[in-house]
């Protein structure tokens, strides 16, 4: 029986690394969201966080159509900086949004008929394909880290239009939001 190279021994470790961060991202998220409520007597007011997040997200959906127009244009020089700029931008939301939920909780849509619909739909897709974001981009840095572009296309092919979806449709969901966070 022979052993496994070392690019496969490597993949696997990375994997596994990558299943325990998106996994601890997920639970984080999951707890603050469903059980924890926000930090209720506190003096800490985190309150203009969603809108630094909908920028965050407006970045990063500018820097990926950069980055992809980079790529098309054949330079990867500025693809590479665009999309490190844009896992910053989303990063740095993500952290914004943990940040502001710990502290706040969630804060509920108070629209009501057809406009609640649409942004019920339109969270619902949000979050789902969300939940894609972090073990895909980490996986695309992986292969790109690798050189293996062939490997990288293909994960980004995937990557790329969700990321942009999730990225422009979090503007949208904060302005459907904004007049309901508290003053």
């Amino acid at each position: 029986m022979s052993s496994a190279s070392p690019v496969q021994a490597s993949d696997r470790s990375f994997f596994l690394f990558n299943a325990i961060v998106s996994v601890a991202a997920l639970s984080l998220l999951s707890w603050l969201l469903l059980f924890h409520g926000g930090m209720q007597g506190t003096d800490v007011n985190l309150r203009f966080l969603p809108g630094v997040n909908a920028c965050l997200n407006a970045s990063a959906a500018a820097l990926l159509v950069a980055g992809w127009v980079a790529i098309k244009k054949k330079r990867a020089d500025l693809h590479r900086y665009f999309m490190v700029a844009a896992f910053a931008a989303s990063a740095c939301f993500l952290v914004g949004y943990l940040a502001y939920h710990a502290v706040h909780g969630d804060t509920k849509f108070g629209g009501v008929g057809p406009v609640r619909t649409v942004y019920l739909v339109l969270l619902a897709s949000h979050v789902l394909l969300s939940l894609f974001i972090v073990p895909l981009s980490l996986t695309a840095f992986w292969f790109a880290w690798k050189r293996e572009f062939t490997r990288h296309t293909k994960v980004t092919r995937w990557l790329h239009p969700i990321w942009l979806y999730v990225s422009v449709t979090g503007v949208v969901v904060y302005l459907m939001l904004s007049p309901y966070y508290p003053a």
